[in-house]
């Protein structure tokens, strides 16, 4: 057995090994589904490789339907990896194009092009633009907010290894097959290495990123009211710091709003705290459709509510108080079976304001005016329009 040979051999148990330890770390009951993609990855991985392997597959592995069954399964594997690291990262372009590769590259792979080394070709082809299209997801910056668990730009360098060589294997020996440049014996041989090279750094990454992944989302989750999925009173405290300076520094108007249910006491003791919390929960989810991109919503404690409005003018108060009524009026009869009162108050950020606290309670003043007023309402502090 030759070096290549031997090389093409050993991918299939290392796909195999590695899908293997990675169901093992991470588990395969209660995974996320970044997780659960990436499991999928390696299982369809060591699945085509072990179809295109000349020790598994013997002469079965010459036959053209074998070879294909072989590629789409690495396609569908590549396909499932960039799902995986696309949830990581956030909601990415392209899943329709990658979800259809494998399809793309069976279909080129089966066609009557009279030459089976162009068929070949164009198959790997797909592969090399679903390599690339890995590649630049792994390039571009990441949820740097969201991924804080481990330093995301040292796994990223190390799916790029992984990547980068065997792309550019896969594209020699495509090249050199489609255009009939000569012998195999050398890209086989730099992509039986890359293939090495890439399954010995591919399980590392995934660890690494879905460890990553799952402690920013622990952290995410110690930062969240349970209730309502907004931020807790001392994360807004700290993220209204990033806005505040922003603020200053570009010299932009920002507003804060406070809110609260009205009458929520007697709420609780007519209707019960489980009632009392599907009121919070829903009105958090009004305030959360109906606040801008951008702007910062928490759960400030009790029935009471905020939003820091970032490059705020003095109509964008009113016009998310007018917003958030109609919503809350449409959604709280239908979902709840009664009507839902809040009263509001806003105010101003002001160049004597030490920080979130002197801003807060002047927008807290308004709010206790508007309830004296005859709830229902919304208040400016004093000296603004409402």
């Amino acid at each position: 057995m030759s070096l290549t040979e031997a090389l093409f051999t050993l991918m299939p148990m290392q796909a195999a090994a590695a899908a293997l330890v990675l169901i093992t770390l991470i588990g395969w009951r209660g995974v996320n589904a970044g997780g659960r993609w990436a499991q999928f990855g390696l299982v369809a991985l060591a699945l085509g490789l072990a179809l295109l392997s000349p020790a598994f597959g013997g002469r079965l592995a010459a036959a053209q339907a074998v070879q294909t069954l072989g590629l789409a399964g690495i396609s569908a594997g590549l396909s499932a990896l960039w799902a995986a690291l696309a949830l990581w990262f956030s909601p990415q372009p392209g899943r329709r194009a990658m979800t259809a590769a494998p399809l793309l590259l069976a279909a080129v792979h089966l066609a009557p092009w009279g030459d089976h080394a162009i068929a070949q070709a164009l198959a790997e082809g797909v592969l090399v633009a679903q390599l690339a299209w890995l590649g630049l997801l792994l390039e571009r910056p990441g949820r740097s907010s969201v991924l804080q668990g481990l330093n995301s730009g040292r796994w990223r360098l190390l799916g790029l290894i992984a990547v980068l060589p065997l792309l550019a294997a896969i594209a020699w020996r495509a090249a050199v097959t489609g255009l009939a440049l000569g012998p195999l014996t050398w890209p086989n041989l730099m992509l039986g290495l890359a293939g090495q090279l890439a399954l010995l750094l591919l399980l590392p990454m995934l660890l690494l990123a879905w460890r990553s992944q799952t402690e920013a989302e622990l952290a995410r989750l110690a930062q969240t009211d349970g209730l309502t999925g907004l931020i807790d009173a001392s994360a807004f405290t700290r993220r209204s710091v990033d806005l505040i300076s922003m603020a200053r520094r570009y010299d932009e108007p920002l507003a804060l709003m406070v809110f609260e249910l009205d009458s929520f006491p007697d709420l609780v003791a007519e209707s019960g705290p489980d009632f009392a919390d599907r009121a919070l929960a829903l009105f958090a989810s009004c305030v959360q459709a109906q606040m801008r991109l951008g702007d910062l919503a928490g759960r400030l404690g009790g029935e009471q509510f905020g939003v820091l409005m970032a490059r705020c003018l003095p109509e964008g108060p009113i016009a998310l108080d007018a917003r958030l009524r109609a919503t809350v009026a449409e959604r709280a009869p239908a979902e709840l079976g009664q009507a839902l009162s809040f009263s509001a108050g806003w105010g101003k950020l002001r160049p004597g304001d030490r920080g979130l606290a002197d801003l807060q309670r002047r927008a807290e003043t308004a709010l206790y005016e508007a309830k004296r007023a005859g709830l229902g309402r919304l208040m400016a502090e004093p000296g603004l329009a409402d």
